[in-house]
């Protein structure tokens, strides 16, 4: 499941991404609902980026209705956008002979791919498609073409715009007629392209189609990117939620072979529509227009008629579906416009309209068109803060989605199975010269060694499992304040005293035996627990300059943690930590954690690790969207400043634009963090390894060509200011957790912390591994993917591998491994803190401490 989870969808056709017609989408100023006119052709989707034509500028400065891009090249965009999801973008550095390891334990695994046992031998054909008069449904038009399918080749492709065949026509331009249902002739147009030979790169997009294709005759139906079966639904009746399980495919060239990556997805779709809380709002006449706009702002809806999503920026309660515009020179209602163009007959003509901002616009900085959608017909999307939060669903739901890896692997096969069973996806594949193979691809791996952990006075190993939580209660942390935590208070409701004692009492035990020396704090008690009182509190607390204030709390509420930290974080550069009545009641365990993170908060460190490299600076970035302005996000870098000498750590935080594919202050970031390293060393750290993380797969290319180019060149400049005599010595890493790539043992368990693999299923054209580096207990393990995309720091693929497998190890909110490197951990909650809670850039004096933990 994505972040988004999706609702609702539209019976899956050939084309893979082929949109049909958008909502009704307005022209006018963004925030302005009073003129508005219709683009009766609807603008393309956010995802659709096509070249105006000449008579596209003309009806954009006109302000008359436009239709969607025709001529102008050789077709839509659409299908470029398609294509880049397997563009092949070369990141292995030129000085890389081999990124093969060889330390570890040996390990036989199994993965989620299938290999193409049969590469095609076949030239596809490539044709451009126009129909006259020009028709905007995707299934006319494929209806339309399927009328000549004779002559077109045996299975040929189509995506309402864009044909591939293995027949080449005589003429380069081809004229067909054909007739719909309704007795209306159309002249069919097709164009040839060129040819597409096995060595294109868009070859891999012919074959996904082709996979897409197959894939029909399981009666999948699409929801945004990915098929999923609705007759093997899950109803939760309880919580009006269905779980629809699917795949997420993906054809690609890997080290040797062309294979299939075949991953189990679920779609969480919600059972309510936007209507459905219209009328729950309805239920407090006073202020029900208030309530309805508090719950509907910002959600993502899906339309049921076109399968598109959109986020809603706006309520107009002054216009109703009986609202006219002009579409096609004549003046229609919504309720007739739906009815004829859809087919949808809409029940309540009273209900407001609904307004999102086109989003592709919104990033070319000309927001002013606006796409207007009816309650009723828009499915809400995705999971509530409360259903994020009710255990009683989140263990429903992973009873259904978090699958063990032996009834994945059985899933895997059914799925290969059903698609080399089934006639028509049976006929896709024969026609195509495609076929798969019966099993799993099978791996030799690598374990890497159980890392040594560091407390004050001991050395022990973190296990074959990676927890050493069990070894607090008889080891010190590695770095305390040397007069313990002597000036510090707390905030607690009079109701809660007795909340408070018991807390106190069990952070000052389990911390004497982490050699944590904690006083007793000054105690603020308050009559309630609203968010004015806590915050008048925390003033009058901070006169006394204390290191740290801790806040008891009865219950989660966002406003109040927020509130608490933006008070503690940006006006007083004070560290808080917020402790809820439920967690003091868990003992010792909780109060352990508590004692950590506390002493994180001051500047130390509980643990370290054993790293045989000095001078080197560990980085960290990720960025995270503002939630209160979407056009916002920050980006967080967080850095180590040489683990061997003095194990601390150095964040900042820059606002950013949301709509940027690169992080443009991120120079800035890096610079202040190597001269806090200079500051604190008189020197530049020898060797620095960057983790980017947050970059999705389609912003790799950029972040190749421009990125990392401008922090090479200025990273050799800063050096030469410095009066360095060597250069430096830069691993640039793009680190991934969105990778479909599972990992199996081959008795169908999870492989254990440290599996590296790096053959087979890696990409030719990087310098990448993936690795297991946390312990699981419920579900299939992931393994994060790294990208090696510039390498100048002189170590084996085995240093790097076993030197990321080290920094798992320092996340200090878990005395465990983490998926990603600790920097990376750190730099995402940092981010995420920011984007979430505060909205400003925390004071400079915080930069030092784990504040955000």
């Amino acid at each position: 499941m994505g972040d988004q989870e999706r609702g609702r969808r539209r019976p899956f056709s050939a084309g893979d991404s082929a949109h049909e017609p958008n909502a009704k989408l307005f022209r006018g100023q963004a925030n302005s609902s009073a003129s508005r006119t219709l683009d009766p052709r609807n603008a393309p989707s956010p995802k659709d980026d096509r070249p105006s034509t000449s008579r596209q500028a003309a009806a954009c400065e006109t302000n008359t209705p436009r239709g969607p891009a025709t001529g102008g090249g050789n077709g839509s965009n659409r299908v470029q956008k398609r294509m880049d999801r397997f563009e092949i973008v070369h990141t292995r550095p030129v000085e890389v002979v081999s990124k093969v390891g060889k330390e570890g334990a040996p390990i036989q695994l199994l993965s989620n791919y299938f290999r193409l046992n049969t590469t095609p031998k076949w030239r596809i054909v490539h044709y451009h498609v126009d129909l006259s008069p020009e028709i905007e449904l995707l299934r006319v038009r494929c209806g339309i073409l399927s009328d000549h399918a004779a002559a077109l080749g045996t299975g040929y492709l189509f995506d309402g715009k864009q044909l591939f065949t293995t027949k080449k026509f005589e003429q380069d331009i081809t004229i067909l007629n054909g007739k719909s249902k309704q007795d209306i002739n159309y002249t069919i147009t097709i164009k040839f392209v060129g040819f597409i030979s096995t060595a294109e790169e868009r070859f891999l997009q012919v074959l996904n189609l082709i996979l897409r294709r197959s894939m029909k005759g399981l009666n999948l139906e699409q929801v945004g990117r990915n098929l999923f079966d609705p007759h093997a639904k899950v109803s939760m009746r309880e919580f009006s939620l269905e779980l629809w399980p699917g795949y997420e495919t993906s054809i690609r060239q890997h080290e040797r072979d062309i294979m299939l990556c075949s991953e189990i997805a679920h779609k969480v779709m919600r059972t309510e529509t936007v209507y459905d809380i219209l009328v729950r709002s309805s239920q407090n006449p006073a202020r029900h227009q208030e309530e309805f706009r508090m719950n509907v702002l910002g959600l993502i809806v899906l339309t049921d008629y076109n399968n598109k999503t959109y986020r809603i920026n706006d309520v107009d309660f002054t216009k109703s579906p009986l609202a006219t515009f002009n579409c096609k020179g004549r003046d229609i209602s919504f309720v007739e416009y739906y009815l004829t163009k859809y087919n949808i007959r809409i029940r309540d003509h009273k209900q407001p309209l609904l307004v999102s901002k086109n989003k592709d616009k919104a990033q070319n900085t000309n927001a002013n068109e606006l796409v207007i959608l009816i309650p009723e017909l828009c499915r809400v999307t995705g999971l509530t803060d409360n259903m994020r939060s009710n255990f009683q669903l989140k263990r429903a739901m992973a009873d259904h989605t978090q699958l063990n890896p032996a009834r994945r692997i059985d899933r895997l096969r059914t799925f290969n199975r059903r698609l080399q069973t089934t006639p028509e996806s049976v006929r896709v594949l024969n026609d195509w010269n495609m076929k798969l193979d019966d099993n799993l691809v099978e791996i030799q791996g690598r374990i890497i060694a159980p890392q040594k952990i560091l407390f004050l006075n001991n050395r022990i190993s973190a296990g074959d499992q990676a927890d050493w939580t069990r070894y607090f209660r008889d080891n010190q942390m590695f770095t305390t304040p040397s007069q313990g935590l002597d000036r510090w208070a707390v905030i607690a409701p009079q109701r809660n005293s007795r909340d408070l004692r018991t807390l106190l009492q069990n952070l000052n035990q389990v911390a004497r035996g982490m050699g944590f020396q904690i006083r007793s704090p000054r105690e603020t008690m308050i009559y309630d627990d609203r968010t004015g009182s806590y915050i008048q509190a925390l003033d009058d607390c901070a006169r006394i300059d204390p290191q740290l204030i801790l806040c008891l709390v009865p219950n989660n509420n966002t406003e109040r943690y927020s509130s608490i930290k933006k008070r503690g974080c940006v006006d007083k550069a004070i560290p808080t930590q917020v402790v809820t009545t439920k967690a003091t009641q868990r003992g010792m365990s909780v109060a352990t954690k508590i004692a950590i993170q506390i002493n994180c908060k001051l500047g130390y460190t509980p643990w370290m690790i054993d790293l045989p490299l000095s001078g080197l600076m560990t980085i960290g970035f990720d960025i995270a969207k503002c939630t209160r302005d979407r056009s916002k996000a920050y980006g967080a870098l967080v850095a180590s400043m040489d683990q061997q000498q003095n194990s601390t750590y150095f964040s900042t935080v820059a606002e950013c634009s949301a709509y940027d594919v690169m992080a443009n202050n991120l120079w800035p970031m890096m610079l202040k963090a190597l001269r806090q390293y200079h500051r604190e060393h008189q020197k530049l750290p020898a060797r620095i390894v960057f983790y980017r993380d947050g970059v999705s797969s389609g912003s790799l290319k950029h972040l190749v060509e421009y990125e990392v180019k401008d922090i090479v060149e200025k990273l050799e400049a800063e050096y030469q200011r410095a009066g360095s005599t060597t250069p430096p010595m830069l691993a640039y890493i793009v680190v991934s957790r969105a990778a479909n790539t599972r990992l199996f043992t081959s008795s169908k368990q999870n492989p254990p912390p440290g599996t590296v693999v790096d053959d087979v299923i890696t990409m030719p054209e990087r310098y990448d591994f993936y690795l297991v580096s946390q312990a699981v207990r419920h579900g299939s393990v992931a393994p994060t993917s790294y990208n090696v995309v510039h390498s100048k720091i002189r170590l084996s693929p085995d240093q790097i591998q076993k030197l990321t497998y080290k920094m798992c190890h320092l996340y200090y909110n878990w005395s465990g491994t983490t998926r990603v490197p600790a920097v990376c951990q750190y730099a995402k909650k940092l981010a995420t803190l920011v984007g979430t809670n505060i909205h400003a850039i925390p004071q400079n004096a915080l930069e030092k401490k784990f504040y955000y933990l």
